[in-house]
């Protein structure tokens, strides 16, 4: 049967292992998708840093060379960004060609255009890359779990927080020396603010719901708070109470809309997903039927990733000539079949807190600070006051809550911070169990 021609954008630290992972495995991965998948041609930015990867593959410093190729049946979209990507793309679909992509800056903001571009011409893009790295959780979420109802889902999903939380942790280190060292690592970028600040990790959570619920992407309405404000007092504090601190994106069907977020959030430490350490990530979903499932792996790096690229090629090849009424659709349901199910603003969540406060150690503080929260509905679980530093008069004070509104949290720490024995900002953390119900 005659190959299958793929169009490589970029060939950089994903395209390289895309491109070896093919190679390498060229035997095995024929045997599963029936035909042979051959890299024809890639467009680069520097001829002369890809000579040596591309071992004779004819280059373009053009990518509308690739994507404009009559022989090219897939373009792999591995540049990154938003534009020329989008254009990328679009013009591939209009060509009539399939697109593999693991930008999920591009799914997540344009995801919506781009399917709907794809259904009309009866051409299929995949994105299996653009969330987790090697993590099949895509694949998971459209297929191994469609008999389920979907109920949550939470993801440690950005590599590079998950690292700087790890380590300061385990070295009881401040949040500014740790991303130096992740930054020296080559775990963050130069500029971490897509990371840190949970931007990231908000655009993997918005495809993910998408597709656990059936709902168009809608990053611009996915609340973000990023880790950048954490100390390593907190980090210390939730040990104490048997928590660890993760930056979690989670999704969750609530009686009036769905809750979309990306935070700093207390998980028991009992919990598989607390103890995924590094730069490693993983996702929890829970089905109605098949209850709480956790898949683990690493989130980004050449070949993992690759692997992910390389299994969508596998699929859009067993696909090809298929009818494409009769594959899987991109958001798992059909798309006529997507639901408009409001997305929650943050004030109408509902979760468990952590606040931490610095009070004067005198009477009466205690007493006023449980009288606002009893007021604003709110009931405390635990509370710890810890013994002033010789020479101090301020201690610190954490309270750990049962389930509440977080429009009733907002309220009360406002006038917890109006109060003149606390001394500066209340540290709210969200805190999920994550359990089985």
């Amino acid at each position: 049967m005659k190959p299958i021609h793929v169009g490589l954008l970029g060939l950089g630290t994903v395209g390289g292992g895309t491109l070896t992972v093919l190679r390498r495995n060229a035997e095995e991965i024929t045997r599963r998708a029936g035909r042979e998948i051959r890299v024809v041609r890639a467009a680069v930015r520097n001829l002369d840093k890809a000579e040596a990867l591309a071992g004779g593959l004819p280059l373009t410093t053009n990518p509308f060379d690739v994507v404009d190729d009559p022989e090219i049946d897939i373009v792999v979209e591995l540049i990154g960004g938003l534009e020329p990507a989008r254009e990328l793309v679009m013009q591939a679909i209009a060509n009539g060609k399939h697109v593999v992509t693991a930008n999920k800056h591009l799914v997540a903001k344009y995801g919506n255009e781009i399917f709907a571009a794809a259904q009309a011409k009866g051409v299929m893009v995949t994105f299996e890359a653009a969330v987790a790295g090697g993590i099949p959780i895509i694949k998971a979420l459209r297929e191994g779990l469609t008999a389920n109802r979907i109920e949550w889902l939470a993801g440690i999903i950005n590599g590079t927080s998950n690292f700087i939380l790890s380590e300061m942790r385990d070295k009881g280190a401040a949040f500014d020396d740790v991303l130096k060292e992740a930054q020296r690592l080559g775990y963050a970028e130069a500029d971490p603010t897509f990371d840190i600040e949970g931007i990231d990790a908000a655009h993997k959570l918005t495809i993910l719901s998408a597709i656990a619920f059936g709902i168009p992407m809608q990053f611009e309405r996915a609340y973000t708070e990023g880790i950048s404000q954490l100390t390593r007092e907190d980090v210390r504090y939730a040990e104490e109470l048997g928590y660890r601190i993760k930056l979690l994106g989670i999704a969750r069907r609530a009686e009036n809309g769905i809750e979309l977020r990306v935070h700093p959030t207390l998980i028991p430490e009992r919990r598989l997903i607390a103890n995924v350490d590094g730069a490693m990530n993983a996702v929890l979903v829970k089905g109605d039927a098949v209850g709480p499932t956790l898949y683990y792996g690493a989130g980004a790096g050449s070949e993992p990733t690759a692997s992910a690229v390389v299994a969508d090629l596998v699929d859009v090849t067993r696909l090809h000539t298929a009818d494409p009424h009769h594959r899987v659709p991109h958001l798992a349901f059909q798309p006529d079949q997507l639901a408009d199910t409001p997305i929650l603003p943050m004030e109408a969540v509902r979760t468990a807190y952590y606040l931490r406060l610095r009070a004067f150690d005198r009477p009466g503080v205690l007493a006023d600070i449980t009288r606002i929260l009893a007021d604003s509905s709110i009931s405390i679980d635990a509370m710890v006051q810890k013994e002033p530093a010789e020479g101090e008069e301020q201690v610190d004070i954490i309270l750990l809550t049962h389930v509440t509104l977080e429009k009733n949290v907002n309220a009360a720490i406002a006038k917890i911070e109006a109060l003149d024995a606390v001394a500066g900002k209340v540290m709210r953390i969200r805190l999920e169990d994550l359990g089985a119900k």
